[in-house]
């Protein structure tokens, strides 16, 4: 990507931490603008890594192979109406907003080289995961560039249908929350049989980071790995009868489809 000119239209954490995964993979600073009506995020991005920025997004995406829109939701149908006449069909649309659809986007915008995606907080510190759906007009030119600017943060996953993105949205968008909430209760649990806060909570904590890079550096899925440390009328199968005796699996399932519900019907909600 290094003659591809990207331009980020908003400048918050989620376009900063891109940037900042961008800049390690080598793609010149000369490359990358950012648009931001808040001067302080622009100086904070030109000064860590020398990037161009700009207080008005006509003139920042003039010449732009790529416009990544990282703006709030709530103001993306006002930001987009205003860049419409500076957009031309060339050039690639890459949303990070959630809950923004294609459809609304290419009404706004007047194009259709669109590729809307849902990251996760854990991209701000380039550790993400994001769900990526491209409209047909997308070229394969174009998706190849959108997967590697997603990677900057993490994985990029690709999906066949939009309406996936809720799904997405329900299990790794919203995801980092369950895993602190159990990290949480297992901390509070570590309390209560004696152990001293700070110590249950770095317990917790790198449990879960190891049992994270464990699964995903395995050849064997999560059951797998599961019943690997799980020894008969062990502790391990103690804990986990009490869970599944108290529906941890359908509890699981009714929070993520709940999240999901949810995804839609913002998404509706913004729509309108």
């Amino acid at each position: 990507m290094g003659n591809t000119q990207i331009t980020f239209i908003g400048a918050g954490n989620m376009a900063a931490s891109i940037i900042g995964g961008l800049c390690k993979q080598g793609v010149p600073a000369a490359m990358i603008r950012a648009s931001d009506p808040g001067i302080a995020q622009l100086e904070a991005l030109h000064s860590q890594y020398g990037v161009q920025t700009f207080n008005e997004n006509g003139l920042a995406v003039q010449d732009a192979d790529i416009i990544v829109l990282a703006v709030k939701p709530q103001v993306m149908r006002h930001v987009c109406e205003q860049l419409a006449p500076f957009i031309n069909p060339q050039q690639l649309i890459i949303s990070i907003a959630a809950g923004v659809t294609c459809h609304s986007l290419s009404q706004w915008l007047g194009v259709q080289s669109i590729v809307r995606c849902m990251p996760n907080t854990p991209a701000l510190i380039q550790q993400g995961v994001s769900g990526l759906y491209a409209m047909e007009q997308v070229s394969a030119l174009q998706r190849e560039q959108a997967e590697q600017l997603l990677s900057a943060v993490g994985l990029a996953v690709w999906l066949d249908t939009e309406q996936l993105i809720d799904a997405v949205t329900a299990v790794s968008g919203s995801g980092p929350a369950y895993f602190f909430l159990l990290i949480e209760a297992m901390t509070q649990a570590g309390v209560k049989l004696g152990l001293p806060q700070a110590t249950a909570a770095q317990l917790a904590q790198y449990t879960a980071q190891g049992a994270s890079t464990m699964a995903c550096q395995s050849s064997l899925d999560a059951a797998q790995l599961r019943q690997q440390v799980t020894s008969p009328n062990g502790t391990t199968e103690a804990a986990i009868n009490t869970f599944q005796a108290g529906g941890f699996s359908e509890l699981v399932e009714a929070a993520v489809r709940s999240a999901a519900n949810r995804s839609h019907e913002l998404a509706q909600q913004l729509s309108e």
